[in-house]
């Protein structure tokens, strides 16, 4: 949530970046203002009643002690309109910052001058390729048909236990998830980050804190007895860790990592784009999330786009980075990077990572802040990035490392799975 001090301050410029989001601020922004402007105006009428009737309490004593029966009780009167008044200019304070804060979260996050102007992914900036290029057999199949041929994920089965989007893995494609969820955790925990495991529910206030609430409840199952929504992320539990919390100006930096099964309704729709695990309702994730002092920042942002794509290239898969354009950037970031492997078998890239910077958008909504070396008190920075997705990933390793009758495993997992080859 963008602070009030950054709206009044240059209103202009956040209409303007905004602009590059292709959000038009221009009416929500002179709203906020305008309620900001009625909250100083009654705050200030309200000091001027208090000081009003603190000079009319006085007066009463004094009319009462001359005999002034009279004059005493038209002070009364005076008293009692003016704290009927202050009680009005209360009711309308508390109207004004609840109207305020819901005109605030409807303001997306700024993108900062990095972000390539573009309206849609056909606009993002790819900033590097690399990994082998990938040689496949004649008879080289998709990995929705390789998972039926190697009998490692029944998505059919899937279906029947819950519906389309639920896969059911067996035997080494099983296996294979366990190893990579435990190879992504070791890497990173090697890299310095502390790892958690968090509930896999969450309340309301979490989901605002981050960011998707209210923004994106129709992509959230939501437990509507308890009002728990399901983690589309392990980004939601991990960074409201801090929400409400004060650090000291030595607790950085925070590095967290975690994996959880995520779950997103979004995945209905329907096309050669979206079959086996392109795309899915429910899919297993490692997260790495850090808090930095907001100079510190960018150099965590390109020291975790740096780590995301070490892994990447330790599995020996083809890939590239994007710089995200301000049209396909997300609600909350600042700045996103997102990771792509090269599925030889689909001829397409597919989306395995994302690495965002979300400044103190995020930190507003939490209440995260810091006390700076002169005492002061400072929001913090959040960041946060996948480190790996799973599903994709899975894709392209079978895909990209299917031979004639088997298909290899990464060197770097097999201490993880215990075998070299699924055939």
């Amino acid at each position: 949530m963008l602070t009030l001090k950054t709206l009044r301050e240059d209103p202009e410029l956040v209409i303007r970046k905004l602009a590059k989001k292709h959000f038009d601020a221009r009416e929500i922004v002179a709203d906020v203002i305008a309620m900001d402007d009625r909250r100083k105006a009654i705050q200030q009428e309200s000091d001027a009643l208090l000081g009003q009737q603190k000079k009319a309490a006085a007066e009463i004593g004094a009319l009462m002690k001359a005999g002034k029966k009279e004059e005493a009780e038209a002070a009364k009167a005076e008293v009692a309109a003016l704290k009927a008044r202050s009680q009005e200019l209360l009711a309308e304070a508390d109207s004004n910052a609840a109207a305020l804060q819901d005109k605030l979260v409807l303001l997306p996050n700024l993108p900062c001058d990095l972000v390539p102007e573009g309206a849609g992914a056909e606009d993002n900036l790819v900033v590097k390729m690399g990994g082998p290029e990938v040689q496949l057999p004649e008879n080289a199949l998709p990995h929705w048909e390789l998972a039926k041929k190697y009998d490692i994920i029944d998505f059919d089965l899937g279906v029947k236990i819950t519906g389309a989007g639920f896969p059911v893995y067996k035997g080494k494609g099983a296996k294979l998830q366990r190893a990579l969820i435990n190879y992504f955790l070791d890497r990173n925990t090697a890299a310095g980050y502390k790892e958690v495991e968090p509930p896999v529910m969450v309340n309301a206030a979490s989901g605002f804190g981050t960011g998707q609430l209210p923004d994106k409840e129709g992509q959230m199952y939501h437990a509507t007895v308890d009002n728990f929504y399901m983690v589309p992320t392990a980004e939601v539990p991990v960074t409201n860790i801090f929400r409400d919390v004060i650090l000291g100006a030595d607790d950085f930096p925070q590095k967290l990592t975690a994996y959880t099964p995520c779950f997103r309704r979004e995945a209905g729709s329907y096309g050669k784009d979206v079959r086996g695990l392109n795309r899915l309702h429910q899919f297993d994730k490692v997260e790495i999330v850090r808090v930095e002092k907001p100079e510190n920042s960018y150099a965590a942002l390109d020291e975790m786009v740096a780590h995301v794509e070490s892994l990447v290239n330790e599995l020996g898969l083809k890939y590239r980075i994007l710089r995200l354009c301000g049209g396909d950037m997300s609600f909350t970031s600042a700045i996103t990077y997102d990771f792509e492997l090269w599925s030889a078998a689909q001829g397409r890239w597919l989306e395995i990572s994302s690495v965002s910077n979300f400044e103190s958008y995020q930190a507003n909504r939490l209440h995260l802040r810091y006390k700076d070396e002169n005492g002061k008190m400072q929001l913090a920075h959040t960041l946060n990035g996948s480190s790996l997705a799973l599903p994709r990933v899975v894709a392209a390793l079978l895909e990209d490392n299917q031979k004639d009758g088997y298909i290899e495993i990464p060197e770097c997992l097999r201490p993880y799975t215990g075998f070299d080859r699924i055939d």
